[in-house]
């Protein structure tokens, strides 16, 4: 099967231009292509995942990835699947930022020489004179489709700034200029972005003739990812500093059953045929199948080794099995204990069950809270150092969940 068939049996593909030319193009290895990526936080997330994926596919069947990073459009601000304007950034922020993503998508992505490339549309968009811009591109867009597009129509009624507005032809900017420059043939993007990846298609048309061959794909999920149900991952980060391993394990693990199969086709590398076997299992096997998708993404993002500990962790706790070693574990400090006492309420809050004191309360009053599997039923339940020495097992809920020493 080649790639671009692979793309529509994985179920990745939702709408394309010139169909026919796309296919011939990545199937022989002579796309350039892009994915943008706006700069507003400091981590990618779990909702980037299918765009990483999808580059890595594609530079496997001989095509060239462009990560577009978006130091320039950042500023403005994406009003697609919004219902208010996007925070304002500094250009040191989206600098930082930018910074950050290019460590992750270099575990997705080779950047050898003439293998991928990184850009910044910071690099262009900053410099841009607003009158030559105007006059140069301003003609080739039509206010009245802008205004039909859906990513503006859902702001009309709480308002749309003239900032965010800009977006369309920014973004569309973007495609123009790599086509001129990097010889960028076709741009993905989540299928919000319709609309702007068409406007781009237009201005290179408009610009450079009808010869000038620039086409887009968009996919069958939003720019966050948010058409696999629980996936759409904005609070789960690739950066173990923000999201650990374990946790990252126990995201994907938790996936509602019907969307693991999908995810299994869309997320990992396992080959098309083994996974259409895997839906033919009866329902009796469905947490092997969650344990698979997990552990495939954990590996993709952290590593095996990372991925291996954190379904021992799992089973260990879930499951009756693994190695205890491997539950994810946080240490009091001399702080959290007074006149040699730390109360339940210090606990949950050191141990990042809970932000703060009135959630922890709330956690425990309402029956949520187990203390080395005993539920803890007051408030004022106080604990001394000893009792941690060799940890103890602290539970809100039924997924949250830490070792806690002291």
């Amino acid at each position: 099967m080649q790639i671009f068939e692979e793309l529509k049996a994985r179920g990745l593909i939702a709408q394309v231009t010139n169909e026919d030319e796309i296919r011939d193009l990545v199937n022989n290895g002579k796309a350039t292509f892009y994915i943008g990526f706006d700069c507003t936080a400091d981590s990618l997330t779990a909702g980037h995942f299918m765009a990483l994926t999808l580059m890595k596919r594609l530079q496997e069947a001989g095509n060239k990835p462009i990560a577009l990073i978006g130091g320039g459009t950042t500023m403005i601000g994406d009003p697609s699947g919004r219902s208010d304007m996007r925070k304002m950034l500094t250009r040191e922020d989206i600098d930082h930022n930018a910074e950050c993503f290019k460590k992750q998508m270099e575990k997705f992505i080779d950047f050898g020489e003439g293998k991928a490339m990184m850009v910044n549309n910071a690099d262009w968009l900053m410099n841009l004179n607003y009158i030559e811009l105007l006059r140069e591109v301003g003609a080739c867009f039509s206010v009245n489709n802008m205004l039909r597009a859906e990513c503006y129509k859902q702001r009309m009624e709480k308002g749309l700034s003239f900032l965010e507005f800009n977006y369309m032809i920014m973004q569309s900017y973007d495609f123009y200029y790599m086509f001129q420059k990097y010889n960028c043939n076709l741009e993905f993007g989540g299928d919000d972005q319709w609309s702007n990846m068409l406007g781009g298609t237009e201005l290179i048309r408009r610009k450079l003739g009808k010869d000038a061959h620039a086409m887009t794909i968009t996919l069958l999920t939003d720019s966050n990812g948010n058409k696999m149900g629980k996936t759409a991952g904005n609070a789960v980060w690739l950066d173990p500093n923000k999201t650990s391993p374990f946790d990252f394990y126990q995201y994907w693990r938790n996936v509602g059953d019907a969307d693991v199969d999908k995810c299994i086709k869309m997320l990992t590398f396992i080959p098309i045929e083994e996974i259409q076997e895997m839906e033919k299992w009866d329902d009796s096997r469905i947490n092997e199948k969650k344990e698979i998708l997990a552990f495939e993404l954990t590996s993709l993002v952290h590593g095996k080794e990372e991925a291996q500990k954190a379904q021992d962790g799992a089973r260990a706790l879930f499951a009756g099995g693994g190695n205890m070693d491997n539950v994810p574990t946080v240490s009091l400090k001399d702080e959290d204990f007074r006149d040699g006492v730390v109360d339940i309420l210090q606990v949950l809050v050191s141990a990042g069950l809970c932000a703060t004191r009135s959630e922890a309360r709330r956690a425990v009053e309402q029956g949520g809270v187990t203390f080395a599997d005993e539920k803890v039923t007051d408030v004022k339940t106080t604990y001394i150092r000893d009792t941690f020495k060799d940890g103890v097992m602290v539970k809100k809920g039924k997924k949250s969940f830490k070792k806690v020493t002291a």
